[in-house]
């Protein structure tokens, strides 16, 4: 009787984060990676949903580890071997995934990460937890520094590609070349043992048996010298058509790192639960396939919806402005599946649209759209707070 119970637990809060995770797919995941493309028609807005949805899997099952962990365990400080009950999981993914679904059935982005902590920070202090103030220091930084960094980033690369004393035939491939370096540098699960991770440059000095440093360094400079060399000959060519391929490269780069991030949002609440006598065996590669699955659905069926909102009512996005926002919006995706951190992909996109956009003169911008979208972002997180704070304390009483 106890095993069904549990199991009839697991089962809802399975659905309710299959739920989560499809939202995930259809709004943040789904739409922003292949957006500036899209704008850039570079891709056509069915066939970006599309590939966002396979990049997107692949991302979650090697990179969904660390955010899923922090999601799960790392918002909310409890005594020694207590975490989130199912009640509280189910409550908190129930309350996130309303607020995204609304936002993706009336056009405006709401930002999932915004969503997700707040949901699961209320429904912690609602069980009894405490608040984690060193990580809500590490988010809340991130949160700040993206539009900062993001836009300026792409303010700087776009303002770079567009002056006419630089040659675009010598700076594309050196955005290749920085692609490439971080590439391989960032972390993989199937390159370490176990559930352990490791980089491209890493995995190779330990597999040849030389001092790590050196190794990882000419590992670098190798991908470097790759990735320019293959996008210089591609810009002789036809810098139209090398422009076109580097973009579409960065959209799949931006969509595999949005895997890595945004499955933890869906998964991380149901990780405390799995710790029973009926799924111990359950490796974390398996629940991530799960999410992954659900984020494929979601971009498959839903994506499309917002991608157009993102790519023609933010910004009439051309191949420079568009590769100026894709760079920084990989750097901080990556930067942010490295330290664990739940981050917003609309927030990080937007951001990187609009300062690529001021390099151009902004006119194109809708100022009205991006201040309810900021809105939209804040709201979403305090009433996500609220919504599923006063939602556990009902729920509870009743049970």
């Amino acid at each position: 009787m106890v095993a069904t119970s549990v199991l009839v637990t697991l089962v809802v809060a399975s659905a309710a984060s299959l739920f989560m995770a499809w939202t995930i797919g259809a709004g943040s995941s789904g739409s922003t990676p292949f957006a500036p493309a899209v704008g850039a028609n570079a891709i056509s807005v069915m066939r970006a949903g599309f590939f966002v949805g396979i990049l997107g899997l692949a991302g979650a099952v090697l990179q969904g580890a660390n955010v899923t962990e922090t999601v799960g365990s790392g918002l909310i400080v409890f005594p020694e071997g207590q975490g989130l009950t199912a009640v509280a999981a189910i409550v908190a993914l129930l309350t996130a995934a309303a607020l995204v679904a609304v936002g993706i059935f009336t056009g405006y982005p709401i930002a999932t990460a915004f969503t997700v902590t707040g949901a699961v920070v209320g429904v912690g202090l609602a069980i009894g937890g405490a608040p984690a103030i060193d990580k809500y220091v590490e988010i809340v930084a991130l949160w700040t520094a993206t539009p900062f960094f993001g836009g300026g980033m792409a303010f700087g690369t776009a303002w770079l590609l567009r002056h006419e004393n630089t040659a675009e035939e010598r700076i594309v491939p050196l955005l290749g070349g920085l692609v490439g370096a971080i590439l391989a540098n960032i972390e993989f699960v199937f390159l370490a043992p176990g559930n352990e991770q490791a980089s491209v440059a890493r995995a190779v000095a330990r597999s040849a048996g030389t001092p790590e440093i050196p190794t990882m360094a000419a590992v670098t400079a190798l991908a470097v010298l790759l990735g320019a060399g293959l996008l210089y000959r591609d810009m002789r060519n036809d810098p139209a058509a090398g422009q076109r391929h580097f973009l579409l490269v960065l959209g799949g780069l931006v969509a595999f790192s949005a895997g890595g991030s945004q499955v933890g949002l869906a998964l991380g609440p149901l990780v405390p639960l799995l710790d029973t006598d009926l799924t111990s065996g359950i490796p974390i590669t398996g629940v991530l396939l799960f999410g992954g699955v659900g984020l494929l659905v979601g971009s498959w069926t839903g994506a499309p919806r917002m991608i157009k909102a993102l790519a023609q009512d933010y910004s009439s996005l051309g191949p420079r402005r568009s590769i100026a926002a894709l760079i920084p919006s990989f750097i901080i995706a990556q930067a942010a599946v490295f330290f664990g951190i739940p981050v917003s992909f609309n927030e990080i996109i937007v951001s990187a649209i609009v300062g690529s956009g001021a390099a151009a003169g902004g006119g194109e911008v809708s100022r009205e759209k991006m201040g309810k979208t900021v809105l939209a972002w804040l709201g979403s997180l305090l009433l996500a707070f609220a919504v599923s704070y006063g939602a556990f304390l009902a729920v509870d009483a009743l049970l």
